[in-house]
């Protein structure tokens, strides 16, 4: 007879499982944990957001101007008058130092003294002195996401463009001699998102959306502002000068 063999019984080991105290302990750590890191996760989703978001308006931009140098998109009929630089008022970029006179030679003439120019970078740029902010749509030039730019008065899932034509050239206001001469174009992309009346840079303050917000930045405010100018075969050196500023503070001659 074959007896069988007897079991074995197993003993408690000394190792065992976590208990529901010390599994709610490390949920709680970790919670805290999620808790500390969140607004990082937060603001680098935001950043991210934002960052590309300025690229895309920024592209907007350039593709809204070569649309204009080409012919392909209409200019756009808004005006801006400003009153050309003069010798009493001029306008640089940034400021030009004061060149002394030198007196002549036996072989040179003498050289008169240069008077110094300050620079008045707000010349250069648009706000809302000069180019109100949108208060609608109407007027504005519209990007889709499928790259298409509209014609203003139109609808646009992507970007508001707003743009306007600016004359230095006080005694040429025929658009037509205004367009010949060329001018110096300016541009505000705002988000399609936003809620009108919009906001625009003044004279003391810039008011312009950057890559980096610890939100999901403001949708009233501008994406980009720039100026740049149009010129064509028939743009004269005068109109040009007068756009662009003098090298001293003589008019364009």
């Amino acid at each position: 007879m074959i007896k069988p063999k007897p079991q074995q019984v197993s003993q408690p080991s000394g190792e065992s499982g976590f208990t529901i105290i010390e599994s709610l302990i490390a949920l709680l750590v970790v919670a805290i944990l999620l808790t500390a890191i969140a607004p990082v996760i937060v603001l680098a989703t935001a950043t991210r957001v934002q960052s590309r978001r300025v690229e895309l308006s920024t592209q907007a931009a350039k593709t809204f101007i070569d649309g204009i140098r080409t012919g392909a998109i209409t200019a756009p009929s808004t005006v801006i008058t400003l009153a050309a630089p003069t010798s009493a008022a001029p306008r640089r970029v940034s400021d030009v130092a004061a060149v002394a006179a030198v007196a002549a030679t036996g072989t040179t003439a003498a050289i008169p003294a240069i008077p110094a120019v300050t620079g008045r970078p707000q010349d250069y740029l648009i706000n809302t002195t000069n180019m109100a902010a949108p208060t609608s749509a109407t007027g504005l030039y519209c990007f889709n996401k499928n790259g298409q730019l509209n014609l203003p008065d139109c609808t646009s899932d992507l970007f508001y463009i707003q743009a306007a034509r600016i004359n230095f050239t006080t005694t040429e206001t025929d658009s037509k001699k205004l367009v010949e001469a060329g001018y110096r174009l300016g541009i505000r992309v705002y988000r399609a998102d936003a809620d009108f009346p919009l906001t625009a840079s003044t004279v003391d303050t810039k008011n312009t959306q950057t890559p980096f917000t610890g939100g999901l930045g403001s949708r009233k405010a501008p994406l980009i502002e720039m100026t740049t100018d149009i010129g064509n075969s028939t743009t004269t050196f005068q109109a040009l000068c007068q756009r662009l500023g003098t090298a001293t503070n003589q008019t364009c001659q």
